[in-house]
């Protein structure tokens, strides 16, 4: 006798949401407790093996594995039996956006379904992919509709009626090795991606979320400091101007102050204990000696370490601040975020080398007064951001099942091929015990 399969829907878990990064993997769950206002369930992370690499998944196994000791160490801290899929956010050194548009001539004015505008989405992200068949469509996000050669930034409502209908849509894309191998890594792990959206895009959320929506109307900019990359995206109204990726990060300010005489460990410490943007931040110029054999004992002042680190900083930002410095006249705010963001005089020093408002990106106002203070630390800004895009995606989506791993259903195929009398008790075993 055989048991029947009981098809989880995604709406019973809770919101999940795994960031890679070149340091290691980390997941948050959360729900949703009022509008637009959440509760951090929990957070857990890994750094167990080197395997991302400027964004990229370098090796799919080891970053397989570090995604399914996280969830299966969530699913244990929030007290659930198993956390089978997970929303996450995709960036790297090879992303880059384009603007995309398709265009419909309905010969009489029908109402915009959305259905046509699915249909028009579909078209420009097969348009681009046909065109340049090494890349892939990370995310298509709307820019703004023209209906009859009026200009809205809001998705035409299902009864609005017009003859000539364009979408304009800003498309993220990278080279196919960089969702290729996210998805190998997520079949590793027995789970499957709910939905995938790109970090610009979660960062955005989040921030936009916190301050409010006229933060768009008057223009920003987010500089988000990772490990190995720091990416630079503008964003004005409903469209994203610019996006660049730099494969430098702070991992390279870390290398610069350990060529000095001490290990990478002591370096990472010397950076986030005692680093400054430059020396001209510097409040008190305290001396700091390393190392316990008085022989072979490194010293250094607050100034000197400031030095090293403003010389990497600016060889970092040299790419990027002239681009942000185009946008400056339509811009207002200047938001900082990510790991590498917290050195001391950052906003200082942004903030005399450019003419915006320069403050860190906070998603504390999205978070209940419950959540635990650490969660609003910028380090999980891009995980809050990508549940609140996951949240909107499962109000899109109500009652769908949870997918299956890519690996089970090329598991399952095998086994038909092989023993195609043993169909039928695939389908009906549940998969829940998979890790």
């Amino acid at each position: 006798m055989t048991r029947k399969n009981k098809e989880l829907s995604a709406d019973s878990l809770p919101l999940v949401a795994i960031d890679l990064g070149s340091d290691g993997v980390r997941a948050m769950a959360a729900k949703k407790v009022g509008d637009d206002l959440f509760h951090i369930l929990g957070v857990e992370q890994s750094h167990k093996y080197p395997s991302i690499e400027k964004g990229v998944v370098t090796q799919t196994s080891n970053a397989g594995y570090m995604i399914s000791e996280v969830l299966r160490l969530l699913a244990n801290r929030i007290k659930i039996e198993n956390l089978p899929t997970a929303f996450v956010s995709v960036g790297g050194k090879s992303m880059h956006i384009v603007h995309v548009m398709s265009k419909r001539d309905q010969i009489h004015a029908h109402p915009v379904s959305q259905q046509l505008l699915q249909t028009m989405e579909r078209e420009c992200k097969n348009k681009l992919e046909t065109k340049h068949p090494e890349l892939v469509v990370l995310g298509l996000i709307p820019a703004y509709f023209v209906l009859d050669g009026v200009e809205q930034e809001q998705s035409p409502a299902d009864d609005q009626p017009a003859v000539m209908v364009e979408a304009h849509y800003i498309a993220f894309y990278a080279r196919k090795e960089v969702k290729q191998q996210l998805q190998k890594s997520f079949d590793q792990a027995g789970r499957s991606i709910e939905q995938s959206f790109v970090r610009p895009e979660a960062l955005l959320q989040a921030f936009v979320l916190n301050d409010g929506a006229q933060v768009l109307q008057d223009g920003c900019a987010v500089l988000d400091f990772g490990a190995q990359t720091t990416t630079l995206t503008v964003f004005k109204h409903t469209t994203y101007l610019f996006n660049q990726v730099v494969p430098l990060g702070g991992y390279n300010i870390t290398r610069a102050i350990a060529q000095e005489g001490v290990s990478d460990a002591t370096a990472e410490q010397l950076k986030c204990q005692f680093g400054f943007a430059a020396p001209a931040m510097v409040e008190r110029n305290l001396t700091i000696s390393v190392g316990s054999d008085p022989t072979k004992k490194k010293t250094f002042t607050s100034a000197s370490l400031a030095g090293i680190i403003e010389q990497k900083l600016e060889e970092i930002l040299a790419p990027l601040l002239p681009e942000l410095a185009k946008f400056e006249n339509r811009l207002e705010t200047l938001y900082i975020t990510g790991g590498g963001s917290m050195l001391g005089g950052l906003v200082e020093y942004l903030q005399q080398r450019t003419a915006l408002r320069v403050t860190y990106g906070a998603h504390a106002g999205v978070l209940d007064s419950t959540t635990h203070p650490d969660f609003c630390k910028p380090v999980y800004s891009s995980l809050v951001g990508t549940i609140i895009l996951g949240s909107d995606y499962r109000s899109e989506h109500k009652g769908a099942p949870v997918r299956k791993p890519n690996l089970l259903e090329r598991i399952k195929a095998t086994t038909i091929v092989f023993f195609s009398d043993e169909e039928n008790v695939y389908n009906n075993e549940s998969t829940e015990n998979i890790q």
